[in-house]
């Protein structure tokens, strides 16, 4: 606690690296201790659940050895820009030293001290008269009921938290082994086992791969739709967001062409959509389409007509297939908010959402609710860039709002309900250019609806609009909830001929970033360098 600051509190909703970012901008840039971060499990978050599983499965049994797994993304986007890395020992790393690195940047910056493990958020609830969240907590180990309260609460639990099982006949009847990729059963011993894995998306591209490398494991992927296969690169692919644009075409057939020859020739109508690509996350292939060619693997693009109690029945011919494992590889309620927090108008955030389809100002702010900071929030997945850069981006602009609070000059701040809305019309607009209008997907309400995750545009075009907290845009209120109408946050701005110098800076190291010759090593310092220019000047 810094001497002569208020008795303010932070509660941060989550301990992975949205939920470490904000902590260490936290105390460096304002010199705060009064933090908490809830977890229920280990530090990392979605590193420790969901990315070990969902883009390494490091473990998937306790006899495989599965040391050829990795990330699909190059490692130095898993990189804050404070705490660059830019020795990673290869350039697609396992989930222990991703997991490794944040470990060690959370001892570094004394962190463990402020995370209450074991601890799940169950509710939250603004309290107008008093400026605070009253928030109530469960012990996961005890069961034991406890009440904390909050100034500031901020939700760091990510997109893919809830894993969502497919909707089939009689998935309930099977009597063998189930399970969801993202809870993944390390008990289970797969070795000499018919598995069923359901699911094609980057989840199952990774985990198949590794299971098949055993021969007694006999694997039939079931695909409801073909998914879109590059190779690993460490470069953006933003290019295949805008349709009907020359470098799409290019792109498209490129991919084409990749998947031809790396597939199986017998499975080469099958294996390409027939949607645009990056109308679905596109899916970076690490040994997906070379496991295909083995026999102990089956690709299925029959459909599935229904469960029973021993296995699978086909939806075009009708086939009896017996399993006795099936693996859902199908992806995460990514349109719902799981935790019950109400705003001022006693509406929770779901009750919000289901009005209109999930919305956020900036991604970050939701009115109603109050010095509640969203990191992750709708409309901020770019599928293209870092989404370590994604959340860093939205905690330096947290902060800038979160920062006459801290300095006790303001109790609260909201955003107006006119910017919120312009805004939400501005990002459907522009995604309605997009090629994501045109497939079903975790991207949408309900995989058909409104498209509520994915941000229409750059890494550098998000970053541009965070860059500068608007307080014009925001409602100031004082003790009790009286409105403050004159207020104007104590703080320098850079001036815009300054911010394009930068920006031109970091294009510059861009491109040479892109230029080929380069060892992966010096790509990776210039990566980091352009990093911390952006991080810095938020």
């Amino acid at each position: 606690m810094t001497e002569g600051r208020p008795n303010v509190n932070v509660a941060i909703i989550g301990a992975g690296a949205a939920g470490i970012a904000f902590a260490i901008a936290l105390k460096r840039q304002h010199g705060f201790e009064n933090f908490v971060a809830e977890r229920l499990e280990e530090l990392g978050g979605t590193i420790f659940i969901q990315w070990v599983i969902h883009l390494c499965h490091k473990a998937l049994t306790n006899n495989m050895d599965l040391k050829g797994c990795s990330s699909d993304v190059a490692m130095a986007y898993y990189s804050l820009s404070s705490e660059t890395k830019h020795d990673w020992p290869q350039s697609h790393g396992s989930q222990e030293e991703i997991l490794d690195y944040w470990k060690e940047v959370a001892r570094k910056n004394n962190l463990y001290s402020h995370i209450s493990f074991n601890h799940l958020v169950s509710s939250a609830r603004w309290n107008s008269e008093l400026s605070l969240y009253e928030i109530a907590v469960t012990n996961t180990l005890t069961g034991e009921h406890l009440q904390r309260t909050a100034n500031i609460l901020v939700s760091a639990v990510g997109v893919l938290e809830s894993p969502r099982f497919a909707d089939i006949p009689g998935v309930g009847t099977f009597k063998g082994v189930i399970f969801h990729s993202a809870r993944w059963d390390k008990s289970v011993d797969l070795r000499g086992k018919r598995v069923a894995v359901i699911g094609n998306g980057a989840s199952a591209a990774q985990f198949i791969p590794e299971i098949t490398k055993d021969p007694s494991v006999n694997v039939v992927n079931f695909v409801r739709s073909p998914a879109w296969l590059w190779r690993p690169s460490e470069f953006l692919y933003f290019a295949v967001l805008r349709k009907n644009s020359p470098l799409h075409s290019l792109m498209t057939k490129l991919t084409k062409s990749y998947m031809v020859k790396k597939g199986p020739k017998y499975l080469a109508k099958e294996l390409i959509p027939d949607y645009p690509m990056g109308c679905k996350r596109l899916i970076f292939d690490s040994g997906y389409l070379e496991a295909m060619h083995r026999p102990n693997l089956k690709m299925n693009f029959d459909g599935i007509e229904s469960i029973v109690e021993d296995g699978i029945v086909g939806k075009k011919d009708g086939e009896h297939i017996p399993f006795d494992v099936m693996i859902f590889a199908t992806g995460y309620a990514a349109d719902t908010y799981s935790i019950p927090i109400y705003g001022s108008n006693g509406k929770s955030i779901q009750e919000f959402f289901e009005e209109d389809g999930a919305k956020a100002y900036l991604g970050t702010s939701v009115p109603s609710f109050p010095n509640f900071f969203w990191i992750w929030g709708p409309n901020t997945v770019t599928g293209h860039t870092s989404a370590i850069f994604t959340s860093e981006c939205q905690v330096n602009y947290s902060l800038q709002l979160a920062a006459p609070i801290l300095d006790g000059r303001i109790k609260s701040i909201d955003v107006k309900r006119k910017v919120f809305d312009e805004y939400n019309e501005k990002i459907q607009s522009r995604l309605q250019g997009s090629v994501m209008t045109q497939c079903t997907s975790w991207y949408r309400v309900g995989k058909v609806g409104k498209i509520t995750n994915m941000f229409p545009g750059s890494g550098i075009r998000f970053w541009w609009w965070l860059r500068r907290a608007n307080f014009d845009h925001y409602l100031a209120f004082g003790s009790k909830g009286s409105p403050i109408d004159s207020f104007r946050p104590a703080s320098s701005r850079r001036t815009v001929t300054g911010s394009l110098l930068i920006v031109s800076l970091v294009l510059a190291l861009a491109s040479l970033l892109l230029e080929k010759g380069y060892p992966l090593k010096v790509k990776l310092v210039l990566f980091n360098l352009i990093y911390q220019i952006m991080g810095s000047i938020q």
